[in-house]
């Protein structure tokens, strides 16, 4: 099946895009696949796109002032509890990709970050989906999600 078109355009804010389609905000960071990516039949191997998420899903909290690190030093973990990827079209060694992140859901004990890659080259959507994490103390308890997470949420661009 066919993806939606997304047509970003820039967004007021640095590092991020605005799909003229949706009206949705997108943060944005770019990597390069790495020959180690790539499988037996020279393509990103298929689990190599959670990794993806994993960078933009980083980069967006670091560019929001709270790196992982620092939920972690406050005493939370957010563990993936489900995840969903559907792709779209091959990525091959040394290609540069645009990585889409924006918070999506939140709910008492859980978030979901939803994620859209495509080529730097000529905008192609390569890879789409999502990942849900449950809060957590560092013992491993569901707990409330943490109020700058909240904040993360209530303060992405529109």
């Amino acid at each position: 099946m066919r993806p939606k078109p997304f047509v970003p355009e820039p967004h007021a804010r640095p590092s991020y895009v605005i799909d003229k389609k949706t009206s949705l905000v997108w943060h944005c960071c770019e990597l390069r696949t790495l020959y180690v990516d790539t499988d037996r039949s020279q393509v990103v191997y298929h689990a190599n796109y959670l990794r993806y998420f994993e960078f933009g899903r980083a980069s967006l909290m670091r560019e929001a002032n709270y790196p992982y690190k620092e939920i972690e030093a406050s005493g939370y973990l957010y563990p993936i509890i489900k995840t969903e990827l559907n792709y779209h079209s091959p990525l091959f060694y040394d290609d540069l990709m645009v990585i889409h992140t924006r918070p999506a859901r939140l709910e008492l004990v859980k978030v979901q970050f939803d994620y859209l890659i495509t080529r730097a080259d000529n905008g192609e959507i390569v890879c789409t989906g999502f990942t849900r994490h449950c809060a957590v103390n560092l013992n491993g308890i569901p707990v409330e999600i943490d109020a700058k997470t909240i904040a993360l949420w209530q303060q992405f661009p529109n």
